[in-house]
Formats: C-alpha cells, sequence, structure tokens
C-alpha cells in the first residue's frame, strides 16, 4: 500500500485554475492528455492507503475540477502530483517536461498535504481535528501555503471530496480525523470561498461517516415523503414560473436539492422537528436582471403568505464571501413553508463555484483573456486571499484567544505574511528581508501613506518605501514609540547597531595595535599570528578588546620584546652580588658569604617576606627559592650539601625593590572578566607585567605576573580579586 506522503484520503492533485501570480500555467492544447500518460506508468498500478487506485483518484478528481470550472491545464497539472514522488529530482524533471508553473505547484501541494498529515498524527487518531488548538493549527498552516499559491485551495478541496465519495461508494470505515478535517476545516473553507457545490456535498458525506445513524435517520424520512413532495415542488414549480413569465419576468425555477446535514443543523440549532424545516421544500428562481429579482420577490409576496422573520436580502447585503441572493419564506394554501431563493444567472454561479467563478483569470496572465483583465486577475487574486483572511478570523471569533496574538497582512504581490498582534510596517519589512527592515523609510496600506509606527490590520496591503542604502533608526528601539512589535524585528535592529558599535571598536583597537607595532619597530609582525600567541582566535577579537580598554597593550609590548630562553631548575642566570654598602635594597643576603652572585629562581618567584633558601649550582652562583618550592625540595634531596642559608636584606627605603611573582586566576568566561581583574591590581598599585589567557568550554584560566615589594600584601590583594564576578579561584602559583 503507497501514500503519496498523504494523508489517509488523499495524496493531492495540484489544481491549475486559481494561481494568483500573473505568470499563467501556459496553455498547452495537448496538456491533459500528455500529463496523464507521463503519470500513468508510474501510477497505474498504485494503491494509495484508502484502498484507491491512484490513477482512477486522479482520474476523479480532474473531474470534480472540470465541474468546478477548471481548465484542462489545471486537471493536467494534477496528474503530475502523483508522478512526483516516483521521481528523483521532481522539480527538475517536471519542469523540463511541462514548464516551472507546473513543477512548483506540484511540490507545493505535497507539502501541504505533508503537513496536514504530521498535524493529524500530532492529535491522535481519535480526537482528530475536534481539539481546537489542532484544527486552527491546520488552518494557519494551510492559510499560509495557500498564499503561496492559490491554485492549491481547489486541489485540496477536490482531492478530499473524491475521497469522501470513495468511501461512501465502498461503504468503508473513515478514519475520524479524515470526516473532521473534512467537516471542521475543508468545508467551512469551500463555505468562506463560496464554493457551495462543494461545501453541502463534503458536509454530507462528513456527516455520514461521523453520524450514521442520525444521517440514516432523516434520510429516511426524506425518502419516506419524496414521491409526494417532489410531486408537489414540481407542481408549484411550474406554476410559479409560468406566472413570471406571464408577469414579463424571464424566470427559470428549479427545486432546491435536500442537503441532509443542514437539516440536522436547522433542527438542533431551533429545535425543530423535521417538519418544521421549511427548505426541506424549497425552490430556486433564476432572473436575468437585478430588478427583476425584486419583481418577482414581489409577486411571490403578493401570491403567498410571507413569514417576515425569515426574509433576508443578500444582494443589498452581500455575505462577506460575495454571495448575493433573495430568500423568503412563505406558506402556500395548505400552510406547508416553502422556502424561496431568487437570484440573477450570475449570482448563481457564484453561489455554486463562488470565487472559482473568477479564476479563469489565471490563463488570464500579464496581458488579460476571455475579457478578464489584468487588472481584474490582480483583484480577483486580492479577493481570494481577502476571504481566507475572513475564514481564519471566523474561527478567531469563537473567544478562544488562539488567532488573537497575530495577524496577516498582503504584500503587494498577494502573498499572505503573518506578523504578530500590533506590528507595524518596520515589522513587516524586517519580516520580508532584514536589508529591506534596515533600509525602510515609509509605508503606504492600502495605496494610502501612513507612519511607520502605524499597527497593521487584518487583510491590509503593505508597501514600503526603501532607501538603497541605509540602517535603522535608533527611535524603533523605544518602547514608547511603537515602532516595532516583532521580537525577531527588534533583536535584528539590536544586531546592527551592536555590529555598529563593534566595526567602530575593531577599527580603534586596530589602530592602537599598529601604532605600538610602528613605535617597536615591529611592521612586519603578522597581526593574527601576534593574536594568535596572545590566546585571540583572530586579530578582530585582539582589536575589538583592545578598542574597550579591556587588554592592555603593555602585554603586547612584552611579547614583542626578546626574552632569555628559559633555563632548567639549577641553572638561573646569575648576578654578581654587589658590596654590602651597594646590595640593593631589598635583596637577598648569603648568610657568612660576600659578594657571591644570587638570582632569583623564575619557578617559585620568591618576593619579600617568603621564608627563602640557597641552592649552589654549578659555575653559577646560589639560585634562590621559596622555602616550600618542590623544585627546591629535589634539588635539596639530591644533593644537600649545596644548600646554603640566605635571607632578604633589609631595604634603605619603601617600596624601592620590587618582585615579579605569578598569579592564577580560574574563572567563568565572560565578556570584560580581563579588564575587571586588571582593574582590581591597578586600583592596589600593582603593576601587571605580563598575561596569559587561556578559555576552554567556558571556564577561563589566566596567569597575571605582578611586581609586589611585599608577597603578603598579595594575599590581601588575591582575596578582591576572588571577590569578582565569576572568579573561582585566585592564588600564587
Amino acid at each position: 500500500m503507497k501514500s503519496l506522503a498523504a494523508e489517509a484520503s488523499e495524496p493531492g492533485p495540484i489544481p491549475e485554475l486559481i494561481a494568483a501570480s500573473e505568470q499563467g500555467l501556459p496553455l498547452q492544447a495537448d496538456a491533459l492528455a500528455r500529463a496523464r500518460a507521463f503519470a500513468e506508468p508510474f501510477i497505474a498500478g498504485e494503491i494509495l492507503d484508502t484502498g484507491e487506485n491512484t490513477l482512477a483518484h486522479a482520474d476523479a478528481v480532474a473531474q470534480i475540477l472540470k465541474s468546478m470550472g477548471g481548465s484542462e491545464a489545471m486537471q493536467a497539472a494534477g496528474y503530475l502530483v502523483y508522478a512526483s514522488s516516483h521521481l528523483n529530482k521532481p522539480q527538475e524533471v517536471i519542469a523540463k517536461a511541462f514548464g516551472e508553473n507546473y513543477a512548483a505547484l506540484a511540490i507545493e501541494t505535497i507539502k501541504l498535504v505533508k503537513v496536514q498529515q504530521q498535524t493529524r498524527e500530532a492529535g491522535g487518531a481519535m480526537r482528530g481535528l475536534d481539539d481546537r488548538r489542532l484544527q486552527t493549527e491546520n488552518v494557519r498552516k494551510m492559510l499560509l501555503a495557500f498564499s503561496r499559491d492559490l491554485r492549491v485551495v481547489m486541489l485540496r478541496l477536490a482531492s478530499r471530496l473524491q475521497t469522501l465519495r470513495f468511501h461512501a461508494a465502498r461503504k468503508n470505515v473513515v478514519p475520524p480525523s479524515v470526516a473532521h478535517e473534512a467537516l471542521n476545516v475543508f468545508a467551512p473553507l469551500a463555505n468562506r470561498l463560496g464554493i457551495w457545490q462543494v461545501k453541502w456535498e463534503m458536509e454530507d458525506l462528513a456527516f455520514r461517516f461521523l453520524e450514521p445513524e442520525t444521517y440514516k435517520q432523516v434520510a429516511r424520512l426524506l425518502d419516506e415523503k419524496r414521491v409526494e413532495r417532489e410531486g408537489y415542488v414540481e407542481q408549484l414549480r411550474s406554476r410559479l414560473e409560468a406566472d413570471l413569465k406571464s408577469q414579463g419576468i424571464a424566470a427559470h425555477v428549479h427545486g432546491r436539492p435536500k442537503h441532509i446535514y443542514s437539516i440536522v443543523r436547522k433542527m438542533r440549532g431551533k429545535s425543530l422537528d423535521f417538519e418544521q424545516v421549511f427548505d426541506v421544500r424549497a425552490l430556486r428562481v433564476i432572473v436575468p436582471e437585478v430588478r427583476d429579482c425584486y419583481a418577482a420577490l414581489s409577486w411571490v409576496h403578493d401570491q403567498f403568505d410571507a413569514i417576515g422573520s425569515e426574509f433576508d436580502d443578500y444582494i443589498g447585503r452581500p455575505k462577506p464571501n460575495g454571495y448575493q441572493s433573495l430568500h423568503t419564506v412563505v406558506r402556500d394554501d395548505s400552510g406547508r413553508p416553502i422556502e424561496i431563493q431568487i437570484r440573477t444567472q450570475a449570482m448563481h454561479d457564484h453561489a455554486e463555484h463562488g470565487v472559482a467563478a473568477h479564476w479563469v483569470y489565471k490563463e488570464a496572465g500579464s496581458r488579460g483573456y476571455a475579457g478578464v483583465s489584468a487588472n481584474g486577475a490582480y483583484d480577483a487574486k486580492i479577493a481570494v486571499l481577502r476571504q481566507l483572511l475572513a475564514w481564519e478570523r471566523d474561527l478567531a471569533g469563537s473567544g478562544d484567544g488562539l488567532f488573537e496574538d497575530r495577524i496577516y497582512v498582503l504584500t503587494p504581490d498577494a502573498a499572505i505574511v503573518e506578523l504578530p498582534q500590533g506590528a507595524t510596517p518596520v515589522d513587516f519589512a524586517y519580516t520580508l528581508h532584514t536589508s529591506l527592515g534596515h533600509r525602510c523609510r515609509g509605508s503606504r496600506v492600502d495605496g494610502v501613506m501612513v507612519p511607520l509606527n502605524t499597527q497593521l490590520q487584518n487583510g491590509q496591503t503593505v508597501e514600503i518605501t526603501a532607501a538603497k542604502e541605509g540602517g535603522p533608526s535608533r527611535d524603533w528601539l523605544n518602547a514608547d514609540l511603537g515602532f516595532l512589535a516583532s521580537h525577531r524585528a527588534k533583536a535584528k535592529v539590536r544586531a546592527w547597531f551592536n555590529e555598529r558599535i563593534r566595526h567602530e571598536t575593531v577599527a580603534r583597537g586596530r589602530e592602537l595595535v599598529e601604532k605600538l607595532l610602528q613605535r617597536e619597530g615591529k611592521t612586519a609582525v603578522k597581526l593574527e599570528d601576534l593574536a594568535s600567541q596572545l590566546g585571540f582566535k583572530s586579530a578582530e577579537d585582539l582589536f575589538a578588546v583592545v578598542g574597550k580598554d579591556e587588554f592592555s597593550l603593555r602585554n603586547i609590548e612584552t611579547l614583542l620584546r626578546p626574552v632569555e630562553a628559559p633555563l632548567l631548575p639549577d641553572e638561573f642566570l646569575l648576578k654578581k652580588s654587589r658590596p654590602a654598602d651597594k646590595t640593593p635594597m631589598g635583596g637577598v643576603l648569603v648568610v657568612g658569604i660576600d659578594s657571591l652572585m644570587t638570582q632569583l629562581a623564575r619557578c617559585c618567584k620568591p618576593a619579600p617576606p617568603d621564608v627563602i633558601g640557597g641552592y649552589v649550582t654549578r659555575g653559577k652562583g646560589v639560585s634562590v627559592h621559596r622555602a616550600d618550592c618542590s623544585n627546591f625540595r629535589e634539588l635539596v634531596a639530591r644533593d644537600a650539601a649545596r644548600v646554603i642559608e640566605v635571607e632578604w636584606s633589609a631595604p634603605k627605603f619603601e617600596g624601592a625593590a620590587v618582585y615579579p611573582v605569578d598569579v592564577s586566576v580560574e574563572a567563568a568566561d565572560r565578556q570584560g572578566l580581563l579588564r575587571d581583574i586588571s582593574e582590581v591590581f591597578a586600583k592596589e598599585k600593582m603593576n601587571v607585567i605580563g598575561v596569559q589567557t587561556q578559555s576552554v568550554k567556558g571556564t577561563a584560566w589566566m596567569t597575571f605576573t605582578v611586581e609586589v615589594a611585599d608577597s603578603g600584601r598579595l594575599n590581601k590583594v588575591l582575596g578582591v580579586v576572588g571577590d569578582v564576578a565569576g572568579v573561582r579561584s585566585a592564588r600564587r602559583r
């Protein structure tokens, strides 16, 4: 069993009739025969999930489209949907054989079918679309899909109707979700578009599957008096038609078909018995002109007793979907109610086919066709889209709030755009394209210039006036001015200004770095290499922190100035001790020995008042370590005879000597962390002469080399560093 990515009921053929663009499907004389021949090898032996043969389903859908006024080109496009599932590259193959329009229509229809299938599956088979949220979500997705190609509307209606017909003919059990969707989504859609021919049949079939016992009961009541009723209606029809013609009104009178679902709704809605339902006996009067409608109504009311509460003038006050007709209920000589509808032939065509009566404009193209101008085609498309929006508002009117948070507006090309409630032309521009939003300078709504902070309404057509280049206004981010309602649009405006600030910051940082390189005579240094050595991913990242004063240029100076290669622990560089009277303040004295070279060990970087010890190196003097230095302990263990006692000499005045020490900081990485820690050292008057940073998975590891005169004071400063936001630990190495 094969499903065309579809619902349990339909794979989804394609209509040609109602495309909304000005580029119509090609009017190929043999398109229908070619399309069927193209699809037949793929689908002739294929069975849908419903049990229906795919080719038979496509043939039936083509006939339904034809009955609704669809052209051969529209019917031809229907076959291509089924074939597309068998093609590796359906859009390319169909476009090559039939044209881009046919291919786009096939692909768009299949996408919608998949969306509907997923929506039903999400709701569970038993709940179907009774769940209002699922129903309205399906409507929303259908609405957006229709906006891309209105021909999909007719395709979906025709395909679903054929599915219901097939199940009825086979007397199959229909999945509740399929029947609910037909009754709650597709039939209301047909009603909103005025296609009653489809609406009534779909309602009756869906109701038959959902409430079979009630359906059979009403059908039986209709059938029991069918012969008597039909004879009476025919007698009344002949009399009314003859009498109207005698009055000079060229009327055609017909008996109206009885629709079981509408009868049941009236019985339930008004608590009526079957015999009290007026349209069980009903006539339809078709006349040439509008004035004839009112003349016929006047004559009918003269001949029969009218029920005033049941009169409706839909000619003077058309329904939102454009339906026009006069409705009246009268009583015959026996007091039996009869419903009579009076309309012109044009009104009748619209009532039967709704907006489909205008959809022939699709074939008109930009030059017009069969009396339909290109402008008329565009107006017809707008009319269709606004009916779809009205359909959405019908659901929103239930008060459940499902659609209260968004609106739909139209582009100048009549595409539907979904926006949040309260959206403005600026939101609209950003939804279409970020660049258009940035350059937005003015707007027309339904052809009238409006301020950019005007709140849009459902169904309006919006046109944007844009500059060739430029950016957004800062006023747009002012909530009090009401320029933006969309979170997405606000984010794009903020991103534009943030990028602009970053660009200026990077430019400033680049200038500072390049000037430093010139001063140091290092203009040949590659900026990317420099950034990498300093722990940055790119030169731009380096420029950004320098431009924000979050990274000291002294770190770059330290890197650029050559340093001696590191030595092994017991091979530290030695400086000759000066005579006692020239000993540096705060220097190291070797107890009992004068004029011996000493060097502070780089591994532990001792500083007063650390407890220290000396180790006599081979021919290079004494290396001075902190007593708790692991390297020093190893040296002592290896050769204790070379250990020598050392101590700090007293400085001649406060702060005369400083010593470099290393500080390790672990913190949660964030913007501005380096700046905040550096500010602590600066406030404590500790000079930072070197920084190394590394960030791994959100954790920053930093090593600061600072100059101190007293390591005891350093411990207090580290306590302050530990209070910086994000810092987890700060300790001396």
